[in-house]
């Protein structure tokens, strides 16, 4: 028999022991059933239905935990899984809260190292990065600290965490103490050793494509005559410094970026008056002679979403036309309606009171931008329902952007970039950016994934354009010299072909034989390096259709028919959405497209073929339209410049600038070698070497034809035909006016 105190312990803890293990069950099932659209405090929503096992309680308690802590909440339910256990079984215990204090001691040490290895680590994980990030920039030159420090502080986690437990680990503070004194050590013996990043010299010619390069020639030929053949495969490659450090090179860590703090959000009572709209919004439509009801109501950081469905023989058409006046009953900015894609309810999209900010580092940390693998994913936004959007520029394959200032369109460019910048290495995917404005992309100069200095000069931009033309082909013909479709099947085919320890080589005609008149053919080795993606950011596309429209139309047209194979993609913008801007030409090759708010329906049209973007709010709030699709009304993740800068400082920090080409310099001579002549001049015209270009390669010229060809006035062809005439490049006139050509 017990005495009564005995038997009164002894039945307090066997209950505490129960209730510590429901507790454990209870968070371990709300943890692994965790879901991102049940209503949480950070995550406010209208679906009815939760997918966590146990219900709205268990979303909350387990959406708190992941944001405050992430991984290290696991920790939680098998603390008190030992505590039960321990309970139960009549284990008495030794200094309880200092067990609770080492666990909570850490658990602070778990998440900094976790985010210092760039992984997710919650709120605390983050708090703590940002007391000690200006400690561990110090040593981002220091190999030792920068990789050892976080596995240091991992191990110190796992030592508290042990002890915390409850486990019995008599070593740990004489563990720890031999550690600190082996660290100490070190710290002594690499404290002034700095590893010295060689900078590559700069390349001596610039200017050309990086797919080809000077390769010896394998089999040499007898002394022929040979002719100025525009040969494919000796320009000089470009080879990036940054390949050499892409083994050290480390992806920006998420905690750059700034993230929504978890607040607690009034879910009642924001459904409830979300339920009052839905009332009012009823009364308002039947006041209007529209009968029908609100069927359901999503709620999202922005806007209201009320599906609202019609009363027998009511059109579309009449609900759509009375958006001012339902903006207006409502006491709301602007709404926007349109049919349902797939349903037969008509969307009426409400203003929220209360705005809820969208961060780009929430939608970046995310494991569906993550674990994307190598696409070219860009982090666009949240939807309507709050739910995360991402795309994938190589499936687009380009994207035409409109919105007027004040709209967000140069911060979601940035969004865009910053995407890539925290997808790809320095060697996997190159950038040009076209800033004619000269402000906005100008934060990012001397980045090693620029492949040429940021082009801020519209004329120098159409140069531009023509070198990534040209590099287009170039790539086209190394994949057909090794038979392969795209550049996805090139580069791994180089990799294949590496592995095996092999070669690849290519025919390539260097002229003529003067006796037989047969061309030569000599065999040439491919090199054996893979290709990057190349993204093309245009910011402003009304300065350089103003410069040369029509050039500028043709060149946007090719490389967007046909530079998707080749990993050229292309991301234009302007906040001019005219005709003259947007023409016919260039929307038909941009299937995806996003508009911000514009100023009038009619560029609503031009940008997207519909009205509604006029309706939008600002400030991020777009429409997407993906491939022809349905449009799709998105709020872009915002970035502040102090971010971008430190991301872009801390990318400037891991290695030396790379080379970059200078690939705005187009001169006449370039044309000399490919057509085997003379094209200077001291009256030279910007034209001319195109001219003369068009009328070798027809080999049929009159000043009409050029006038046609170049979209270019009477005098001017005159004066081209001319000079071509006295540098006897074409016959002089015959007595019916006519010309041939002389060079073929």
């Amino acid at each position: 028999m017990f005495k009564s105190d005995s038997l009164k312990s002894f039945i307090i803890s066997r209950v505490f022991g129960l209730i510590s293990l429901i507790i454990a069950i209870f968070l371990f099932l709300s943890l692994i059933s965790f879901n991102e659209s049940d209503a949480t405090f950070g995550n406010l929503t209208s679906s009815l239905i939760t997918l966590n096992y146990l219900g709205t309680y268990g979303a909350r308690i387990s959406g708190f935990f992941l944001a405050t802590l992430h991984y290290s909440s696991y920790l939680i339910p098998i603390f008190f899984l030992i505590i039960g256990i321990k309970s139960i079984f009549g284990i008495k215990y030794k200094n309880f809260f200092v067990h609770i204090v080492s666990l909570l001691i850490g658990v602070c040490i778990l998440n900094l190292s976790l985010a210092l290895a760039n992984i997710d680590a919650g709120l605390i994980g983050k708090f703590f990065f940002d007391l000690t990030k200006n400690f561990f920039l110090n040593f981002q030159n220091n190999i030792f600290f920068k990789w050892a420090m976080p596995g240091f502080i991992f191990l110190l986690s796992v030592l508290f965490i042990s002890y915390g437990l409850t486990f019995r680990v008599v070593f740990v503070f004489s563990l720890s103490k031999k550690i600190l004194n082996l660290v100490s050590y070190f710290f002594k013996l690499f404290k002034f050793i700095k590893i010295p990043i060689p900078s590559l010299p700069q390349e001596k010619r610039m200017g050309d494509s990086f797919v080809a390069k000077k390769i010896k020639k394998l089999r040499t030929e007898p002394t022929i005559e040979k002719q100025n053949f525009p040969d494919e495969g000796s320009q000089e490659i470009y080879k990036s410094s940054q390949i050499k450090f892409d083994n050290k090179y480390a992806l920006p860590p998420i905690t750059l970026l700034k993230t929504t703090n978890e607040k607690k959000l009034n879910y009642k009572e924001a459904e409830k008056t979300n339920i009052e709209y839905s009332k009012k919004l009823e009364i308002i439509l039947k006041e209007y002679g529209v009968e029908g009801d609100i069927s359901s109501f999503r709620s999202g950081p922005v806007v209201t979403l009320f599906e609202f469905v019609p009363a027998p023989g009511i059109k579309t058409s009449k609900v759509v036309g009375l958006s001012a006046d339902i903006a207006r009953a409502m006491s709301s900015v602007s709404t926007r309606i349109s049919s349902q894609p797939g349903k037969s309810t008509i969307g009426i999209e409400i203003p929220n009171i209360t705005r809820r900010d969208v961060f780009l580092g929430d939608l970046i940390k995310d494991s569906d931008f993550m674990d994307s693998g190598k696409k070219l994913t860009l982090a666009l936004g949240k939807n309507i329902s709050g739910e995360k959007k991402y795309t994938d520029l190589e499936r687009m394959p380009h994207l035409l952007i409109a919105g007027t200032t004040g709209s967000g369109k140069s911060v979601g460019i940035n969004a865009m970039i910053m995407s890539l910048l925290y997808k790809f290495k320095p060697s996997e995917c190159k950038l040009i950016l076209i800033d004619p404005k000269m402000l906005e992309l100008s934060i990012y100069e001397n980045i090693p994934h620029l492949l040429s200095p940021v082009v801020t000069d519209p004329r120098k931009a159409v140069f531009a354009l023509k070198w990534v033309v040209r590099e287009m082909e170039n790539r086209y013909r190394l994949m057909t010299s090794t038979n392969v479709k795209n550049i996805q099947s090139f580069n791994y085919k180089i990799k294949s072909t590496l592995t095996k320890g092999r070669k690849l080589y290519r025919e390539v005609q260097t002229g003529v034989d003067s006796e037989t008149k047969k061309p030569i053919i000599e065999k040439r080795e491919i090199p054996l390096e893979k290709m990057p993606l190349i993204v093309v950011v245009v910011d402003e596309m009304a300065d350089l259709m103003m410069v040369a429209g029509k050039e500028v139309e043709n060149l946007i047209q090719r490389l967007a028919q046909m530079a998707r194979a080749s990993g050229i993609h292309l991301i234009a913008a302007t906040q001019r959405p005219s005709v003259d801007v947007i023409t016919g030409t260039i929307k038909a090759n941009f299937p995806s497209r996003i508009s911000f708010r514009v100023a009038s329906r009619f560029d609503s049209r031009t940008i997207l073929n519909e009205m509604g973007a006029e309706q939008l709010l600002g400030s991020g709030d777009m429409l997407f339209l993906e491939n022809g699709a349905n449009l799709v009304r998105l709020h872009g993740g915002y970035i502040s410049e102090n971010e971008i800068e430190s991301v872009v400082e801390y990318i400037k920090s891991q290695s030396a600038n790379g080379t970059q080409l200078d690939i705005t310099n187009e001169s006449i001579s370039d044309l000399k070698n490919d057509l085997g002549f003379d094209l200077q001049s001291k009256n030279t015209d910007e034209l001319y070497s195109k001219a003369v270009s068009i009328v070798v390669n027809q080999q049929k010229v009159s000043t009409s034809f050029i006038q046609r060809y170049l979209q270019i006035g009477y005098n001017r062809a005159a004066r081209m035909v001319e000079q071509m005439e006295e540098e006897g490049i074409i016959s002089e006139a015959s007595q019916a006016g006519k010309r041939s050509v002389l060079k073929k």
